[in-house]
C-alpha cells in the first residue's frame, strides 16, 4: 500500500484508524513516527486518528497529528486518569465510562487474550483490584478496534511493532483483534516508505 491508495481508500468522512505500537521505540525511529502523524494528518481531511494514550509509539504519532489538527485525534484509555498529562486532546474516552457488561464483543475479544482471560471476567463482574485492572488496558486495546456503542470500530491500524518479537503483549492482542475482525493493517515496513 502506498500512501496515495491509504488516501484514496481511507480518507472519508467517518473513517477511524489507529496509529499505535510498542512503548520500546528504537531512537532511531522515534521521530518517524511523529513525522507519520503529522503527514497524515497533513495530507488527508476526513479521518479521525484512535491512540490509546500510552507511553512509545502512541505518544509519538499523536504528537504528530496534533501538531496540525488535535480535534482528529482521540484516545481511549482504560481508567479516567490515565496519562491524563500526556494526552494531546481533548477527545478522551475511558473505559470506566463505559458499560462494559453491554459491550458483548468487546468482552468476547479481550477474552481471547490468554493471560487476561480471567481477569476480564473479574473486571466485567464489577472488581476493581490490582489484577483486575490490568484487564481494563486489554479491553481498552479491543475497543481501539471494535469500538464500542458510542465509537466506530476502526477500518485500518498502523502499527509500530517489534519486528524481532512481531505481535506480543498489548500490541500484540490489537493486532489480532484487527485480524479476527477482518481489520487491515500496515507496520513500519510499510509506512516507513510513507515518509
Amino acid at each position: 500500500m502506498t500512501l496515495q491508495d491509504f488516501i484514496d481508500q481511507f480518507d472519508v468522512a467517518g473513517t477511524v484508524v489507529l496509529l499505535e505500537g510498542k512503548r520500546d521505540v528504537l531512537p532511531q525511529d522515534e521521530e518517524k513516527l511523529v513525522q507519520l502523524g503529522r503527514l497524515l494528518a497533513e495530507k488527508t481531511l476526513h479521518i479521525q486518528f484512535r491512540s490509546g494514550n500510552a507511553a512509545g509509539a502512541d505518544a509519538l504519532f499523536s504528537q504528530g497529528v496534533a501538531e496540525v489538527d488535535a480535534e482528529r485525534l482521540e484516545v481511549v484509555i482504560p481508567y479516567d486518569t490515565h496519562r491524563k498529562k500526556h494526552s494531546f486532546t481533548t477527545q478522551v474516552h475511558s473505559i470506566d465510562s463505559m458499560d462494559i457488561v453491554e459491550e458483548e464483543e468487546v468482552v468476547f475479544y479481550s477474552k481471547t487474550n490468554k493471560k487476561t482471560q480471567s481477569l476480564v471476567d473479574r473486571y466485567v463482574s464489577g472488581v476493581r483490584d490490582r489484577n483486575a485492572m490490568k484487564a481494563a488496558y486489554i479491553i481498552r486495546d479491543t475497543v481501539k478496534v471494535l469500538g464500542s456503542q458510542t465509537l466506530p470500530k476502526a477500518a485500518l491500524g498502523i502499527f509500530y511493532d517489534d519486528l524481532e518479537k512481531p505481535q506480543q503483549g498489548g500490541t500484540g492482542h490489537t493486532m489480532q483483534v484487527c485480524t479476527d475482525n477482518h481489520v487491515p493493517m500496515v507496520d513500519q515496513r510499510v509506512w516507513m516508505e510513507w515518509c
